[in-house]
């Protein structure tokens, strides 16, 4: 109930007011959002990572503000320009850690609170992560990648003359993970775990060997780190598998407090206490993760929350009492948790994916139990909330004048029963800004990637920009979306796509019979896995006039092993090996069902996409036109799987989609 009256409380303060043109391409641009909120022990300020939109750099840039838990004070940290991130409030309160990042790597900084002042603690050689500080405040510890010299296969070619230009040295690989999507080709090394004086000085490498180490924690008496990771032989192979460690800064030696199958993962470190997530892994697609607290040694295990049919995050302690999140019908809240159960102490998180309405963000907790976090709805992206004796409150509205000059589509809730058994499927209609029931307009269905995720009431500026444009919009979580809990979620192990495509379509029909809808201009869409269910539908049906399939995977034999996470499917989506069992990657790949398509279908993909390769999408095309059906392929240039990630990409992905449905009756959308 309390979580219930602090949603209808933050709502009325996210109303926009006297809007007057719809959300448009150009206002990417003015978009910002709050993220990494970071509460100070004490409760009574709130640093935070306020993001946006560079026009002039086409970027992403974070900033770190602070604000007191009364609003007041609400001020930019430092004078530098942008590239800050991680902000962590030293124990006592007086000091703040933060990196500022650039092309060339990023720095570990101090800012005292008392003199304004910042400095600069080291001078690395590879970008640090995880800065955490000691409890006594007189050191901080971080991780960062230790290079490792790369397979050469013992060649070694003739010296180079002076000046003379060759190609490149040949590269060699035997590493089973050795590139990513987003960053390319992984530089051979290992993740190694630091602590460097709070002064500044030259950083101690505490951890050692051919191992990557997780985030560090501090143990409460300074003498060790906890960490998660997987320090076995055969690392690479185990994909999901990690446990608990401990390592002593004195001499290096690393103690295992956990061992089964099974990611234990996520450790936080209380004052008598460790929590972590974990569960025993049944090899399948989705499994809820578990909050576990356990001694200092790895005795005496206990499950909380124990018959919670919740996926948890993110424990955090606040003195005895311990917090973590879970997503429950594509809202994410913060609970405390006991053995017994848990008590929804805020809710709302997200609005960090700003494109899409995915889940995401993050919340902090003072010693003294006061939660800061990230507050999204459909109208608002996300702004620094807070609870504390007096209640729940935001302490930023970041975007508000953008709300005050923009007519924000309404987004509304609705539950459909599938056709294949009769299970509730959520979903969540757009309408387009002047919206009058007594007209009819065309559908866009959106579908979301994963397919283990889940869409929300949370702000999206793609889905804006379609409303904006004229369309009805339709974004549905079907079976194999996260949030109702962990059977739901799994119904799509062996067997994706399956009836997520009835669910998909149940919805469909639903919103057309509510009268509204042209249903000769039926649109669909969707990336990834999004992308998988859109190539799905236009080769099951012939009712879209019109489709996007953006970054998809159309063949599970050529993907899985092409892509980047390659190593992920033969015992977590399919049965056994694409050379072996061939024909359980096949039945499930769009591409099978080419043939059958008949609907107008744009290709789109990023040319970096190391994920869902250019390949996949290629194969797509390549079959639509040997079979002329009108199709187009469109690539985006440099852009990774995160295909809309810099903000003209973002518009760029919108647009395109808009002119591929214009193209087949389809409203015009705006273009500036």
């Amino acid at each position: 109930m309390r979580a219930f009256l602090l949603l209808v409380a933050l709502l009325f303060l996210t109303l926009p007011a006297a809007a007057q043109t719809p959300f448009g391409p150009a206002d990417v641009f003015d978009l910002e959002w709050a993220s990494d909120v970071q509460i100070s022990s004490d409760g009574k300020m709130v640093a935070y990572v306020r993001n946006g939109m560079s026009i002039q750099r086409d970027r992403r840039e974070g900033r770190i503000w602070t604000v007191q838990s009364d609003g007041a004070r609400h001020r930019k940290l430092t004078s530098g320009d942008a590239g800050e991130s991680s902000p962590r409030w030293s124990p006592d309160g007086t000091r703040i850690a933060f990196s500022t990042g650039s092309d060339d790597g990023s720095e570990i900084h101090v800012y005292w609170l008392d003199t304004g002042t910042a400095a600069r603690l080291t001078q690395l050689e590879r970008s640090p992560g995880a800065i955490t500080w000691s409890p006594d405040g007189q050191q901080v510890a971080f991780s960062m990648t230790v290079p490792s010299k790369p397979s050469s296969l013992g060649v070694k070619l003739p010296p180079k003359p002076r000046g003379a230009e060759w190609a490149a040295a040949p590269r060699v690989e035997t590493r089973l993970r050795h590139e990513a999507d987003g960053r390319g080709y992984i530089e051979p090394g290992f993740r190694h775990l630091f602590v460097v004086t709070a002064h500044g000085g030259t950083p101690r490498q505490i951890t050692s060997g051919d191992h990557n180490y997780g985030s560090p924690n501090w143990a409460p008496d300074g003498q060790s780190l906890v960490f998660s990771g997987n320090l076995a032989d055969n690392a690479e192979y185990a994909r999901r598998e990690s446990e608990i460690y401990s390592v002593s800064l004195a001499t290096g030696a690393v103690t295992r407090l956990t061992n089964r199958f099974g990611p234990d993962s996520n450790p936080s470190v209380g004052s008598e206490r460790i929590a972590y997530t974990g569960y025993d892994d049944r090899e399948e697609t989705f499994q809820n993760t578990h909050v576990y607290t356990m001694r200092f040694d790895g005795s005496d295990r206990k499950q909380l929350a124990r018959g919670a049919d919740l996926s948890f995050s993110s424990p955090t302690w606040a003195g005895d009492a311990l917090f973590a999140a879970f997503d429950s019908e594509g809202v994410t809240n913060v609970a405390r948790l006991t053995e017994r159960g848990h008590e929804i102490v805020a809710t709302g998180l997200g609005g960090t994916s700003v494109g899409r309405p995915y889940g995401g963000g993050n919340y902090s907790v003072s010693r003294g139990g006061t939660l800061a976090w990230t507050y999204s709805t459909s109208s608002r992206i996300s702004d620094v909330a807070i609870s504390g004796a007096d209640g729940h409150r935001l302490l930023t509205d970041l975007n508000g004048d953008l709300r005050e000059k923009r007519d924000l589509a309404k987004v509304e809730e609705i539950w459909t029963e599938s056709s294949f058994d009769g299970r509730p499927i959520q979903s969540w209609v757009v309408y387009p800004p002047g919206f009058d029931a007594s007209l009819k307009y065309p559908l866009l269905v959106e579908n979301h990637g994963g397919p283990v995720s889940n869409y929300g009431d949370r702000f999206s500026a793609e889905m804006q920009l379609y409303a904006s444009a004229g369309y009805v919009v339709l974004y549905p979580n079907p079976r194999g979306s996260t949030s109702y809990g962990e059977e739901f979620a799994n119904l799509l192990y062996l067997n994706y796509p399956g009836q997520d495509y009835d669910d998909v379509m149940s919805a469909v029909d639903d919103v057309i019979a509510l009268g509204f809808i042209d249903e000769s201009r039926l649109y669909v869409t969707g990336g990834s896995a999004g992308g998988i269910m859109t190539a799905w539908m236009v080769g099951s049906n012939d009712r879209f006039a019109g489709a996007v399939v953006t970054k998809p995977v159309v063949n599970w034999i050529s993907k899985t092993l092409t892509a980047d996470n390659y190593d992920g499917y033969h015992t977590y989506r399919y049965d056994g090996m694409p050379w072996s069992e061939p024909e359980n990657y096949w039945k499930f790949s769009p591409l099978s069902l080419a043939g059958n398509i008949t609907t107008p279908t744009m290709v789109m993909v990023g040319t970096e996409d190391r994920r869902t390769p250019l390949s996949e999408s290629k194969q797509l095309y390549h079959a639509l036109k040997l079979r002329q059906i009108d199709t187009a392929l469109v690539t985006i240039p440099g852009a990774s799987h995160n295909i809309s990630n810099r903000p003209s990409q973002l518009i760029a992905k919108v647009l395109y989609t808009l002119a591929w449905f214009e193209k087949y009756g389809g409203p015009k959308a705006k273009q500036d």
